[in-house]
C-alpha cells in the first residue's frame, strides 16, 4: 500500500481483492473499523475520508496476519454468539453459529422461571455458558475448562455482560463437579479425528488442537463425557453434546449403552447431524 494517504473506499477495494473468498470485503471492513475504533455505518459517511499513514499501517499489520489465513476472530479478539459479544483468544475455540442449536435444544428442556443447576464442559469462552446464563437468570452454572487461560477469558465475558450466575472451574471434563448433580450437562467437546486433514487447513490452524481433535475417531472426549454424566446428572436430567455431521449414529450408541432414555441425535440448518442427547432416567432399571 502507498505511503501517501488514501481515501477509504480505495483503501477497502483494494484490501477486499487482497483477501480470498466471497467474504474479503467484509472481513476488510470489519478489520479498518476495529482500527478506527468505529462503528460500521460510519463508513457510509466516510468513505472519501483519507487514512492517515499511521492507521493505514496498523491496518495493512492486521490485513496481512489475516492474509497469512489468521482467523478474523482473533484479529479482532471478539465474536458475536447468540445475544453476546464474546472476547475470544488463541486459547479458545471461535464461537460458531451451529452451537446455537446445542443452547436452543437445552432451553427447550429448560424451564423458565425455575431454580436450576446448570453444567457446561470445556466452556472455552464461556459461550453455551453465559447464553444459557442470559436466558435463564435463575439457574446456578458451572463451566469447567482444563485451559486456566481459556477460564480466564470466560470470566471476562461473564463479567463483561453482568452475568454472575456462573461459576468457572479448572479441570478435566467432569473432575471440577465434586459430587454435585445438575438438571442438565452441556459440552461442544472436540470431536474431529486427530489424523484428519482439515486440521492443518484454514481457521482450524490456528485454534487450540485440544479442543478440536479426540483420538482416532474423535470420540474419545465424547466417551469420557458419556461415562462420567451419570454420576452428575439429576434423575430426569439431560446430557446434551455438540459433534460432527457424521457421528450422530456412534453417539446414539455410546448414549443408549449407557442407559440413557429419549436418545435422539438433532439437525442443524444445513440438515445435518450436530447434536446428540439423551436423559439420564428417573428410575433405574
Amino acid at each position: 500500500m502507498n505511503a501517501a494517504p488514501q481515501e477509504i473506499r480505495q483503501l477497502l477495494a483494494a484490501a477486499a481483492r487482497a483477501l480470498p473468498g466471497v467474504e474479503g470485503r467484509h472481513e476488510a471492513e470489519l478489520l479498518l473499523l476495529h482500527v478506527l475504533g468505529r462503528e460500521r455505518g460510519w463508513l457510509f459517511a466516510h468513505a472519501t475520508d483519507l487514512l492517515d499513514p499511521a492507521t493505514a499501517e496498523a491496518f495493512a499489520v492486521l490485513l496481512q496476519r489475516r492474509i497469512a489465513g489468521e482467523p478474523v476472530a482473533y484479529l479482532l479478539g471478539r465474536r458475536g454468539f447468540w445475544t453476546l459479544d464474546l472476547g475470544v483468544s488463541p486459547a479458545t475455540l471461535i464461537p460458531r453459529p451451529e452451537t446455537e442449536r446445542l443452547v436452543e435444544l437445552a432451553l427447550e428442556r429448560l424451564p423458565e422461571g425455575v431454580p436450576l443447576r446448570i453444567a457446561d464442559l470445556g466452556t472455552g469462552s464461556g459461550a453455551i455458558a453465559l447464553a444459557l446464563a442470559s436466558e435463564r437468570p435463575l439457574a446456578q452454572i458451572v463451566a469447567t475448562d482444563m485451559s486456566a487461560d481459556a477460564i480466564a477469558v470466560a470470566a471476562g465475558n461473564a463479567r463483561q455482560h453482568g452475568l454472575a450466575n456462573v461459576a468457572f472451574r479448572q479441570g478435566s471434563w467432569h473432575a471440577p463437579l465434586a459430587d454435585e448433580r445438575f438438571d442438565l450437562i452441556a459440552s461442544n467437546p472436540p470431536y474431529i479425528a486427530s489424523d484428519d486433514p482439515h486440521l492443518a487447513q484454514g481457521d482450524l490452524r490456528f485454534e487450540p488442537a485440544t479442543a478440536l481433535a479426540s483420538g482416532h475417531d474423535g470420540l474419545d472426549d465424547i466417551r469420557l463425557i458419556i461415562a462420567g454424566a451419570p454420576a452428575h446428572l439429576q434423575p430426569g436430567g439431560w446430557l446434551l453434546m455438540e459433534h460432527g455431521w457424521d457421528q450422530g449414529e456412534a453417539i446414539r450408541a455410546l448414549l443408549e449403552g449407557a442407559g440413557f432414555v429419549e436418545v435422539e441425535t438433532a439437525l442443524d440448518l444445513e440438515q445435518r447431524d450436530r447434536v446428540s442427547l439423551g436423559r439420564w432416567p428417573t428410575t433405574q432399571r
